[in-house]
């Protein structure tokens, strides 16, 4: 894919994927954001950053909507915006001439080939975010931040034993989680755990609850929203199941609340990893 100059009409999906755009102050040159508000209580932060940027559409949008944003770029990913087979995709939208950069961890749904998830992905999409957008200089100065916070957890962590982590995303007769596709699988990796569910073929998919209950995981992650409501649900959910409630991570309240955005592609899971390296091994982290 080729630009001759930088896009000036850009069409975001999702939370995660604007905010790599803002980290590289890319506001003035985005038309719209998609697929924020219908499935997100957003914070203060993000909405100052968003600023007068308008929201096309508050879930998936359409091909209508893309068209009528005159936008020149639309950065969005499988199941982040767009279905394969759907109405929106890069070859629907190759016909009225809009590019589309997909997101490298939503390929595996078009892709089976591909390795499990790493923290590359996200360190790729930044950097040709940077090239697209004639910010390379900022995009490698932000990727090399990152990079030096990811190596001194991983230096705090040298002698400490990996430690399993559930990821409890929604779903009571089976829960919904992440496998290892997902960029939460890298995350916990890069914090210092296994993510019991790192055996699933997808990037986030069903699993059952006696297999994660057998694996007994030493700290359970809640996806968590603006309100907190979410994750209070979901550790409500936890104590009613027979099979998890007797766990001692269950018991005990070993939970971390983080939200979507930590745990998908961008620039909070740099945070996240922090974070969670702290809940896992604190004694790493005592001055």
């Amino acid at each position: 894919m080729t630009f001759a100059s930088p896009p000036r009409h850009a069409v975001f999906d999702d939370i995660n994927m604007a905010e790599m755009a803002f980290a590289l102050h890319l506001q003035p040159d985005i038309a719209g954001l998609t697929g924020v508000t219908g499935w997100y209580h957003v914070t203060p932060e993000f909405l100052a950053k968003a600023g007068a940027i308008p929201e096309l559409a508050p879930k998936y949008p359409s091909l209508e909507q893309l068209v009528g944003a005159h936008a020149d770029l639309f950065v969005a990913g499988w199941y982040y915006g767009m279905k394969p087979g759907g109405e929106v995709t890069p070859d629907t939208l190759a016909a009225w001439h809009i590019p589309t950069l997909v997101l490298t961890e939503s390929c595996i749904h078009v892709d089976r080939r591909r390795p499990p998830a790493s923290l590359d992905l996200l360190y790729g999409d930044e950097m040709r975010l940077g090239q697209v957008f004639g910010r390379e200089r900022e995009a490698a100065k932000l990727v090399e931040g990152w990079r030096a916070r990811v190596s001194a957890v991983g230096t705090r962590l040298a002698n400490q034993p990996h430690r399993r982590v559930f990821i409890y995303d929604s779903g009571k007769e089976a829960p919904f989680t992440a496998g290892r596709f997902a960029m939460a699988s890298a995350i916990i990796r890069a914090a210092g755990g296994t993510n019991v569910t790192d055996d699933l073929p997808t990037s986030w998919g069903t699993a059952s609850w006696d297999s994660i209950a057998l694996k007994d995981p030493q700290l359970i992650i809640l996806l968590d929203d603006q309100s907190g409501g979410a994750a209070d649900s979901l550790l409500a959910a936890l104590r009613e199941q027979p099979a998890m409630r007797l766990l001692s991570a269950v018991r005990q309240g070993a939970v971390l609340r983080l939200r979507y955005e930590a745990l998908t592609p961008g620039p909070a899971n740099i945070d996240a990893i922090e974070t969670l390296a702290r809940s896992l091994h604190p004694d790493a982290f005592t001055p």
